[in-house]
């Protein structure tokens, strides 16, 4: 017998690992195929769900970019005035970083969510089991859920914020102690820069409120004391025809949004009584419009004679003995 035949004929066993060979390729034949395969599938789909997803959002975003120019353009058009051009431009560039804001996490979001899906898919398929992995992964998380719970709230509230639209870059807000402009409006910060150039800034899940001066309308209130013997009706047509006057000047064309309007008395004080007079302005105008009203209305009641109040006191003195035996009283007052 040949040394081939001697070959061929040996039994093949767990014991001859020329012969095993084959079969224990055949046997892991599809963990060594079919694993790599099924893993590249996972990372490929992984792949894909989070194009079609960043696609979806950025159509959208691209959409609303788009709505927003198409809106804006009439605004600039029939409004006329360069400071509602000027809040109209500001608007649109809050709106598109708003969206870009936007945008950015969700994309952020799907993308985390796709990757741990994948991850756990792929070990599931090395072998790996993933309960006590996920179990590990949820008291680990639970704990940095309490340490980090404050930044968690920070995020969600900075979400809110520009998904209400509460304020936007450029704004004047009232947070508080922080009042201001708004330099900075992020996820987790706020960033405000008040009257003396102080830069706060406010971690967004400790706002309460936001009052914003800078939303579609703002209203300028000027209070106007006069003395008590003057004529109120005569006050009411002076103060009247001030702010007419203030509504058809052409530097102000467009800064006041409607007729200014006399309230009536606000309150009467020791020294006079207190008329009111508003007049609804382009937002953030309503400071220079009530300076501008000030001017005037001091100028236009002096022209017609109504005179400011001014302190009044009674002044009780104390008498001595040079007061006179038939006037002779404790307290003699005497008008100042």
């Amino acid at each position: 017998m040949s040394s081939l035949d001697a070959f061929t004929s040996y039994p093949l066993s767990s014991e001859n690992p020329v012969t095993s060979a084959p079969e224990w390729l055949r046997d892991n034949l599809g963990t060594f195929v079919g694993v790599p395969l099924r893993i590249l599938l996972i990372v490929l789909g992984a792949v894909l769900v989070r194009a079609l997803a960043q696609r979806a959002i950025s159509r959208t975003v691209n959409r609303v970019l788009q709505a927003n120019e198409h809106d804006s353009e009439p605004r600039r058009t029939t409004r006329g005035p360069a400071v509602l051009q000027r809040d109209a431009s500001r608007a649109q560039e809050r709106r598109e970083q708003r969206a870009r804001t936007i945008g950015s996490v969700l994309s952020s979001i799907v993308t985390i969510v796709v990757s741990v899906m994948g991850l756990a898919m792929i070990l599931d398929q090395i072998g790996i089991a993933l309960g006590p992995l996920l179990a590990s992964a949820g008291v680990v998380g639970l704990a940095i859920g309490f340490g980090a719970q404050s930044l968690v709230a920070d995020y969600l509230a900075g979400m809110l914020i520009m998904i209400e639209d509460q304020y936007g870059v450029g704004d004047s807000v009232d947070l508080g102690e922080a009042v201001g402009e708004v330099e900075h409006v992020g996820l987790r910060l706020t960033q405000v820069r008040d009257l003396n150039g102080g830069l706060w800034h406010i971690r967004n899940g400790e706002i309460m409120r936001v009052r914003n001066d800078s939303q579609e309308w703002a209203r300028a209130v000027l209070d106007v004391s006069v003395a008590y013997d003057s004529n109120l009706e005569k006050v009411f047509a002076v103060l009247e025809e001030t702010g007419m006057s203030l509504r058809s000047d052409h530097d102000y064309k467009g800064v006041l949004l409607e007729d200014p309007s006399v309230w009536g008395v606000q309150s009467i004080e020791a020294d006079g009584i207190v008329v009111r007079l508003v007049v609804k302005t382009a937002p953030l105008k309503q400071w220079a419009v009530t300076r501008e009203l000030r001017r005037r209305a001091k100028e236009a009641l002096d022209a017609a004679g109504i005179e400011l109040p001014f302190p009044q006191r009674a002044v009780w003195v104390r008498g001595g003995k040079d007061i006179d035996a038939q006037d002779d009283r404790a307290d003699v007052p005497v008008p100042r």
